[in-house]
């Protein structure tokens, strides 16, 4: 890294702690993260060699099938993503949400999980990223190296924070009106990129578990146990939750979810800080697709905490 990269990345940290609220500096939970910010650090100027590979129209609704560098600096940085854009006639300035997906059933397991839900509220005017993440590439899970697991993590924060700069750099975003949705996997990286990154106001947690290291041995487990829970202790979910503050947040659960228990679900939302909501959806599974009122309640959050106008 070059000098002047290395001071990018350095006054990328402060402007994240002054705009981090004074009261949670004071805080264990805020002292702890400035002292994990630098391991997110990044260049905020770099260039997202933004590549459109397609684009089509859903009833004046723009679907464009992007891809950007989405970790500076890396040979495999790149991602494929949609960048939805609201119709000419759709009232300005837009809300942005940034959407990410779960590792479930392998046709969802992708950037197309929310599409369906982005195109809708652009209609009501949102800009939305659904970016891959590193659980979109086939047999991700039984093929990770357990010993990489902490680099490729701080990695995936880094290009999660990436897409919500994307985001933010569309035209006519009100920077003040920006969600954040993810489910499983896609909602625990979620919550240390929310901590991390200063532009978030709300945000919807679709059945996430309350550590990384819940589901990461299923497979198999690392050569020194020992060695990967201490190395991967930085990156436990609910310290990035107990930190952050003035963000809303709505959890959603499953009744019947073999991966996530009611007490799992009941550490994880209490670790979130006020304003928060939660719902237990008796009826779903994990893959949280049933019943409907699963994406109506998720709606009917956005349309109130992003300020949405009508269909």
């Amino acid at each position: 890294m070059t000098t002047s990269s290395r001071r990018i990345v350095h006054l990328a940290v402060l402007l994240r702690l002054l705009s981090f609220p004074a009261h949670a500096q004071d805080s264990a939970a805020g002292r702890l993260l400035s002292e994990r910010l630098p391991l997110f650090t990044y260049d905020r100027r770099a260039d997202f060699a933004l590549e459109e590979k397609a684009v089509s129209d859903r009833d004046g609704v723009s679907v464009r099938d992007v891809s950007f560098v989405a970790v500076p600096g890396q040979p495999d940085g790149r991602v494929a993503a949609y960048l939805v854009i609201p119709g000419p006639r759709v009232q300005r300035p837009y809300a942005g949400v940034l959407w990410v997906h779960w590792l479930g059933e392998p046709t969802t397991t992708n950037r197309t999980e929310f599409l369906d839900e982005a195109v809708a509220l652009a209609r009501r005017g949102v800009v939305s990223v659904l970016p891959d993440a590193m659980w979109a590439k086939p047999r991700w899970y039984p093929s990770r190296v357990l010993e990489e697991d902490y680099a490729n993590s701080i990695r995936q924060v880094v290009a999660l924070c990436r897409a919500m700069d994307l985001l933010l750099s569309q035209p006519d975003i009100d920077p003040s009106r920006v969600g954040f949705v993810a489910h499983d996997y896609g909602a625990m990286y979620g919550t240390m990129a929310v901590a991390v990154h200063p532009g978030v106001r709300t945000c919807v947690w679709i059945a996430p578990t309350a550590s990384l290291t819940d589901w990461a041995f299923f497979s198999k487990k690392p050569a020194a146990m020992e060695v990967y829970l201490e190395q991967n202790r930085v990156l436990e979910l609910k310290d990035y939750l107990h930190a952050t503050t003035g963000v809303s947040t709505f959890t959603q659960f499953a009744g019947h979810d073999e991966y996530v228990s009611a007490e799992t679900a009941g550490e994880f939302f209490a670790a979130v800080n006020e304003p928060k909501q939660t719902r237990r959806y008796e009826a779903a599974g994990h893959e949280m697709t049933s019943p409907p009122t699963i994406r109506e309640d998720r709606t009917a959050w956005l349309v109130r905490e992003l300020g949405l106008g009508q269909n």
